[in-house]
This record gives structure tokens, C-alpha cells and sequence, in this order.
């Protein structure tokens, strides 16, 4: 017999270890602006108070790119924030920059989480065993509730090698119809509910093609969802980015089907007081670095951000401190998400690690006008792809030096209609030297002569401010759409 009930889900995903309050964009019509949000203090004062509401119905889910983003975190390669997270009882987790660590430290650091790590899609390369448990199955409000887990596919394609040593990844949805039906067969659950850290366009190609599953909640794309999506019967949310927002799902059961749901994206704003016992566990972590991360190393005149798709003020920063140091023609970076704002005033430490907390070293290396417009157009294609599994990647790659015209509707290989490298049109046969971070930036599959230099990423940065009186990376029309 079908069991009746209500469950409330509390999701965050892609905090980025953003475990202390930061500065968060706003849209106001045609205007930004900046409040102060975020903060695990805050978050589980959320998640306590939803609790203490609603008992045992309640569950508490994490899409992953959590154990890695801020200096604190990285310096103890996550160690640090696992009391934090343990602290805030969550269900289950799933993956994406954890991989960072190489793929042996973060399976020892799930280990000491006293929740699962689950990826259905995540291989040992040699015996082809899940590395994770690929679902666990809880009792929450007189319900079964089975929940699979994805991590991120392009671990293992688009990012740095040591990121999945002797691990593979697949998209997943070839083995996801598999799990449904032993968890709805054989352990008789009432709920089937995926922990996607794939992004939103994945997750809604997911939804249409595999049946079965009542709610997806999804990760890697930082949406802001403030209503959540149906899809084939699926209910969809995700939660924006940095610990800013926490996503509240509440559906009610019958029958064995979903028969209503509400939703609220809740900004954790500082109008919610922090829980005290997080707050000291906060303290524990960040208080030892205060001394180098609160050193003033410049100031900016303008808001730096990551929020464009084709090109922003935060990388604008970083590519002009590539050029600085590296007296290059053209630098390039990934299109990373992460990285909370940062308003007008003083530059910190903190700041600069946030922008780019691996610190990679500069690389040169020379490329054609042919390999840079292949280039370019692979990964436009990874980030516009009319399919959404090709999608492998955040934004588009970060360039300077460099004017790009193209047309995002245009198929694969031929969206690109001029280049102009540093005023001039691109030459095919031309050399081009360029400084970039890691292969990211530029794969190891184009250029040549390529020349690791003893300047890492945040000396640069640092160098770079210094030199300037007060920064305004200002937008250039560097990847522009007509």
C-alpha cells in the first residue's frame, strides 16, 4: 500500500567553502547591488529552525563544489571545514571541485563526513568499480526516500589531469534507469530523488529522457531558481551559488505520486542570526589566516564580479595581471563561476585568493591564428552546445588581447565571423604568444614551446595592483554575441 506524507528538502549547492558571510550581486531592474549573505552560521540556523518546525520530515542535501573555493579550506586541502559540515547534518552530498585534491584525498575526506558522497557516475579506471556509493536510502516523515547521487562528468575532460587520477567519469544517464528501478523494486521506496551536480540544461535532458524520478535537485550552473521547474512529472530546484541562498522544497505524497508542492529560494541575508556553536566552528577555521588575508594590497573603483556569461570586471583584473607579468600579447583564463563579488574600496589578500584560490602558476606558450579560432570555437561550442550533454564547462574562456564577433545560433564550428587581435585581424599562419592558467585556459592539445614561468597567479595579481593606484577593469567587448 501506497504511504501518504510531506517532506521539506533543504538544498544548497556550489558554496564554493564560502564558510564566513561575503559580499552578494543583486539585480534591481537595470541596476546591481551588493548585500552582505552567506555564512554556514547562518545556513544552519536555517536548516535548525526548519527542523524544529517540521521534525522528522525533513532533508537536507548538498549538490557539491563544497569542499574547495577559499584559502582556509584549500590550505588544509578541506580538512578544515569537514566539523563545519558535520556540524550541519546533512543527507547526502554529491561532487564536483572536490576533485581538486586528486581524486585518493577525496575519498579519504569522505570518509570522515558523517554523511554520504554519492556518484553512480565515478569509476576506478582499472577494475571499473564505483568509487562512491552510487544512492543511499533514508526514512523521513513515514516515507522511503532513495537518493542518487551524479557528480560532475567533465572532471575527467575539461579539467587539469590530476583531478581524476585513475578515476573516470560518465554523464550517468545510461546507469541512472538501473538505480530507479532497484530502488523502486527492491527496496520499495516512496521517493526517487537525484543529486545532480551535472547543471540545469543537463538535469532537464536528464528529466525528459529517464521517467521515474519525483525530484531532481540540481547544481554546477548557480542558478537562481525562484520557482521551481516540472519536468516529465519531475519537480526541479536549484539554489543560486557561495552559500547565499537555501533552496526550501516542500511536496506532500498520496498515493505514491507527488500531488502538490510549494517552494522558496531563501537568501541568507544578515537579517539571520547565526547559529552559535557553527559560528565558533567558523572562527576555528578562518581565525588563524585573518593576519594575511586582511592586508590591504590596493583598492578598485569599479564592482568585480563574475556574473557574464562572455566576459567580466573579476577576470578582466586577472587577465590584465597575466599580460603585467607575463608582457605577452594575448592571456586567457577558464571561465570559472566561482569567486563571490567584490565591491568599490580597499583590495585585500582575501580578494585575491578568492579570484583564483589554486594560485596555478603563468604559462606561456605559442599558438597560430588557426589554433586560437579552433580554439575559441570548441569552446564556445562547450558552453552553447544545442545539446545540453556537450555543455562542459562554466562560462566562456576569459581572453585579453583579443575582440571576438560571432553568432551563438550558428552549429557547432562556425559561429566565430571575425577575430581581431589586438586591433589587427587574425592571421592563420601568425604566431601569437600567449600567458594562460592551467589547461584550462589552454589545453595541452594546441600551442607549443610551452614555458612554465616561476610567477604564480596570486604574486601577479598582487604585482599587478600594487603598480595601480586604484583598478577599474572595465568591461572591453572582448566575446561579444551579434
Amino acid at each position: 500500500m501506497s504511504r501518504t506524507g510531506r517532506i521539506t528538502f533543504l538544498q544548497i549547492n556550489d558554496s564554493h567553502a564560502y564558510i564566513s558571510p561575503h559580499p552578494e550581486l543583486f539585480w534591481q531592474g537595470s541596476r546591481n547591488r551588493f548585500l552582505r549573505c552567506g555564512g554556514y552560521a547562518r545556513i544552519a540556523h536555517i536548516f535548525n529552525t526548519v527542523r524544529s518546525e517540521h521534525g522528522d520530515s525533513v532533508v537536507t542535501l548538498d549538490n557539491g563544489d563544497t569542499l574547495h573555493g577559499t584559502y582556509p579550506v584549500i590550505q588544509s586541502q578541506g580538512e578544515a571545514m569537514i566539523p563545519v559540515l558535520n556540524s550541519l547534518c546533512f543527507d547526502a552530498m554529491t561532487a564536483h571541485w572536490e576533485f581538486a585534491y586528486g581524486p585518493a584525498h577525496f575519498k579519504a575526506l569522505s570518509r570522515q563526513l558523517n554523511y554520504p558522497v554519492l556518484a553512480l557516475n565515478c569509476y576506478d579506471e582499472t577494475s571499473h568499480a564505483l568509487i562512491f556509493p552510487p544512492y543511499t536510502i533514508i526514512e523521513r516523515g513515514g516515507l522511503r526516500i532513495g537518493i542518487i547521487g551524479i557528480a560532475n562528468t567533465i572532471v575527467d575532460k575539461t579539467m587539469p589531469s590530476s583531478f581524476s587520477e585513475g578515476i573516470y567519469l560518465t554523464l550517468g544517464n545510461e546507469e541512472l534507469p538501473a538505480y530507479i528501478r532497484e530502488l523502486r523494486e527492491e527496496h520499495r521506496v516512496d521517493l526517487v530523488v537525484v543529486l545532480s551536480h551535472l547543471g540545469f540544461p543537463q538535469d532537464v535532458q536528464l528529466a525528459s529522457q529517464v521517467r521515474g524520478i519525483d525530484v531532481l535537485l540540481s547544481g554546477h550552473t548557480h542558478n537562481r531558481m525562484y520557482a521551481p521547474v516540472m519536468e516529465h512529472g519531475t519537480v526541479f530546484i536549484q539554489s543560486g551559488c557561495h552559500g547565499s541562498f537555501v533552496g526550501r522544497l516542500d511536496i506532500t505524497v498520496e498515493g505514491g505520486s507527488i500531488t502538490g508542492h510549494s517552494h522558496e529560494l531563501i537568501p541568507v541575508t544578515e537579517s539571520i542570526p547565526p547559529d552559535p556553536q557553527v559560528n565558533a566552528l567558523v572562527h576555528e577555521v578562518t581565525a588563524p589566516h585573518q593576519e594575511l588575508l586582511q592586508q590591504v594590497v590596493g583598492t578598485t573603483q569599479i564592482p568585480l564580479h563574475r556574473y557574464g556569461v562572455m566576459e567580466t570586471t573579476m577576470d578582466n583584473l586577472l587577465l590584465e595581471s597575466l599580460l603585467h607579468a607575463s608582457h605577452a600579447e594575448l592571456a586567457f583564463s577558464n571561465g570559472w563561476r566561482y569567486g563571490a563579488p567584490i565591491t568599490p574600496g580597499p583590495l585585500t589578500m582575501n580578494d585575491l585568493w578568492n579570484i583564483v584560490p589554486t594560485n596555478p602558476p603563468l604559462t606561456l606558450c605559442d599558438i597560430t591564428g588557426e589554433e586560437l579560432k579552433t580554439m575559441m570555437e570548441e569552446n564556445l561550442e562547450h558552453t552553447f552546445s544545442r545539446n545540453p550533454y556537450n555543455q562542459m564547462g562554466g562560462y566562456v574562456k576569459r581572453c585579453m588581447g583579443l575582440h571576438i564577433y560571432f553568432k551563438i545560433e550558428n552549429p557547432e564550428g562556425y559561429r566565430i565571423l571575425e577575430i581581431f587581435i589586438n586591433g589587427k585581424k587574425i592571421k592563420s599562419r601568425h604566431i601569437y604568444r600567449c600567458c594562460f592558467l592551467t589547461t584550462q585556459g589552454i589545453p595541452e592539445k594546441y600551442g607549443e614551446n610551452r614555458q612554465v614561468l616561476s610567477v604564480h597567479a596570486i604574486e601577479a595579481l598582487s604585482e599587478y595592483v600594487a603598480s595601480t593606484s586604484r583598478v577599474a577593469p572595465h568591461l572591453q567587448g572582448t566575446i561579444v554575441p551579434i
